[in-house]
């Protein structure tokens, strides 16, 4: 039986577990977070692995873990690092020629001509968000000058305190109407789609993230070949065999908007057929 470490047993972990299973895959959860570890007693076999699923996304607790298991991984440390890195990943994206939203990182500390300036490159309503967040975590809308510097004021309080390590943002178009799109691209290829849509009840008040986290619905969805193609590319210029490509869509546009190299595995019958087929492949073949 080949041996799968899951560095968490969050959602993905329970929904995989019995279709790899099924195709000879023992995955067993494994953590060196939330709680106390003695490095020399390791709270599990750590020889008896093959792989492990992707990098642990709390990096320096993922060192150790790294260093007990000593398996190769579906995404590596580089591999999240450099999906983390939002502004890294549009500059990327952009070069590679693939369609991504307008815009500008800043970098604390800022002074109001910079911010003046960055407001000022993008027309309309702006989204500020945080460079290495996820989930939705710290994202805010801005229709005005001012509301826009409050939220740099805010930003720049936090990035005051010197333990906070990235202290760079993203100022960005908002795209309001965007159908919002999460494609899973494995070994250069897409394995399913799906669009995060917000309940009605929660447009109606006000409410505009699309995170699924943040309440939005996933459901399964057939995009446009466009969608696809731009996953696909942005999966090929990033160099990340499992990537969680999020895609936004309106009557005139296409653009990647972000990337997770730690996606969550939603249920199967919102994926292709032989997705399990394919992701067991995939990691037996580390």
């Amino acid at each position: 039986m080949f041996r799968l470490a899951f560095a968490n047993a969050a959602e993905t972990f329970e929904r995989v577990r019995a279709p790899l299973a099924e195709r000879g895959i023992d995955a067993e959860a494994v953590s060196a977070s939330h709680g106390s570890y003695s490095l020399s007693d390791p709270p599990f076999s750590v020889e008896s692995f093959d792989a492990g699923y992707v990098f642990p996304g709390r990096l320096m607790e993922g060192g150790v873990l790294d260093a007990w298991l000593d398996v190769p991984w579906l995404n590596d440390r580089e591999d999240v690092l450099t999906s983390r890195n939002k502004a890294g990943v549009l500059a990327t994206l952009e070069r590679a020629g693939v369609p991504v939203p307008e815009t500008v990182m800043l970098s604390n500390p800022a002074d109001t001509a910079d911010l003046e300036d960055a407001y000022a490159a993008i027309p309309g309503t702006v989204v500020v968000k945080p460079n290495s967040t996820t989930r939705g975590i710290g994202v805010a809308k801005a229709a005005d000058l001012d509301s826009f510097l409050g939220i740099a004021d805010y930003l720049d309080l936090v990035h005051d305190y010197r333990a906070t390590g990235d202290r760079s943002y993203l100022v960005q178009e908002y795209l309001p109407d965007a159908r919002d799109y999460r494609v899973m691209v494995l070994d250069g290829e897409v394995v399913g789609t799906v669009e995060r849509r917000l309940p009605d009840d929660a447009r109606e008040t006000g409410r505009w993230k699309h995170n699924v986290h943040r309440g939005a619905d996933a459901v399964a969805a057939d995009p446009s070949p466009a969608v696809l193609d731009l996953a696909e590319r942005a999966a090929d210029a990033l160099d990340i065999r499992f990537l969680g490509v999020d895609v936004l869509e309106t009557d005139e546009r296409v653009v990647v908007n972000e990337t997770n190299a730690r996606p969550t595995i939603d249920d199967e019958e919102k994926y292709d057929e032989g997705f399990y087929d394919r992701f067991a492949a995939a990691v037996m073949s580390l």
